[in-house]
């Protein structure tokens, strides 16, 4: 992998750059869709290509694992020829998912041992192993194995969960070093900063991940419950340590106002559930503001969803039309929401890095802040 980083906002932080994988280019700063399981929730790999313009998308460790199994994407020669995407892909090593079972998992300096929720089985994820899993699963970027906090969270928790953390993120150094990749093509290891909201922690976590002088790193751990400003504090205290010419991945982040505040913070890569999520639920984010479709408001309007996205579904579908497939709870709905949602996040990129490379970013994104509050 190479990161070209093209330019500096002058100011802000803000970065325009481009990432060169083994399945393609990626222009930063980059919204990735949550494929989860091998899948974009409702989306067609024609769509995400055609549509929203997805140009790397994300799976999960953790899932895949499960369902449909290991053995079964390397059977099928890694997880692009399994879904048929040729583009580059991401994977979560699964840290974020253990922390979301709770009590259905057991902390242990070796690893975690978890219990499925799929069927109940047991099963012990040790750094060693996740590095071998995405190996197997083969996307272009691979992440390390890390304990995601809660928040809050005692300061002496956080400490003694950052030491664990950093422990297995050598042991997944050593393997990944270790080992080659299957498929004929190389792969990435980022490493994630931890350290929750504590101040001096995610400084020490910092300086110890760009001490291992990998091809990119990833901020961890935010995003998951803390007020905004603290989760821009600390993403802000993290990005000035980090490598300025290594791309900087926030991971689970987030709304789009987090998103443009965090490019100004210097963050290149984002990813999260949200925009199809919320979709499913009749949530809409559009360049004017936040549509609840299901409201009343919208049952007479035959306007088009979003007309400043340019999108095809954008122009096509009237917010009526919309509104009455969701009520009605026809898949379709929960399809052209999903799309509408992700082309906004790509387009809302693909724009913060035009403001970027023309100069007067921040001019900008203060007023694209000031509409994406809105409610319509």
């Amino acid at each position: 992998m190479k990161f070209d980083l093209i330019c500096t906002d002058t100011k802000s932080d803000a970065r325009a750059g481009v990432l060169t994988t083994a399945h393609g280019l990626v222009e930063t700063p980059i919204f990735m869709p949550v494929g989860t399981a091998g899948t974009v929730k409702a989306v067609h790999h024609r769509e995400l290509i055609i549509d929203i313009n997805a140009q790397i998308i994300l799976g999960n460790t953790y899932h895949l694992y499960l369902r449909p199994g290991i053995d079964i994407i390397e059977g099928a020669g890694g997880l692009h020829k399994f879904i048929g995407w040729e583009h580059p892909i991401l994977t979560d090593s699964g840290g974020y998912q253990l922390y979301s079972l709770g009590t259905n998992r057991k902390i242990k300096e070796t690893g975690v041992r978890f219990q499925s929720h799929v069927d109940g089985s047991y099963h012990d994820f040790s750094p060693e192993y996740v590095i071998d899993i995405q190996r197997k699963i083969g996307a272009d970027i691979i992440m390390s194995f890390d304990e995601c906090t809660p928040y809050p969270c005692s300061r002496e928790y956080v400490r003694n969960s950052l030491q664990r953390t950093h422990g297995w993120l050598k042991k997944c150094i050593d393997r990944f070093d270790q080992t080659e990749p299957l498929y004929g093509f190389d792969q990435t290891f980022f490493p994630i900063v931890q350290g929750c909201t504590y101040h001096d922690l995610r400084e020490r976590s910092a300086e110890f991940i760009a001490e291992q002088n990998r091809e990119g790193n990833a901020i961890g751990g935010l995003s998951v419950g803390e007020p905004h400003e603290m989760m821009y504090k600390s993403t802000s205290i993290v990005c000035g340590i980090l490598p300025k010419d290594k791309p900087r991945y926030l991971m689970g982040v987030g709304t789009p106002i987090n998103i443009l505040e965090s490019i100004a913070l210097g963050v290149d890569m984002f990813d999260c559930v949200m925009p199809t999520r919320n979709a499913r639920n009749g949530m809409l984010f559009t360049s004017e503001g936040i549509i609840n479709i299901r409201n009343e408001k919208w049952k007479n309007d035959f306007s088009p969803i979003d007309l400043n996205l340019g999108g095809y579904l954008d122009t096509l579908h009237s917010k009526a039309y919309l509104r009455h497939l969701i009520i009605s709870n026809e898949i379709l709905g929960a399809q052209i929401s999903s799309i509408h949602n992700l082309s906004f996040y790509l387009w809302l990129v693909k724009t913060a890095r035009k403001h970027i490379i023309q100069g007067d970013f921040c001019l900008w994104k203060n007023r694209m802040v000031q509409k994406l509050a809105v409610r319509l």
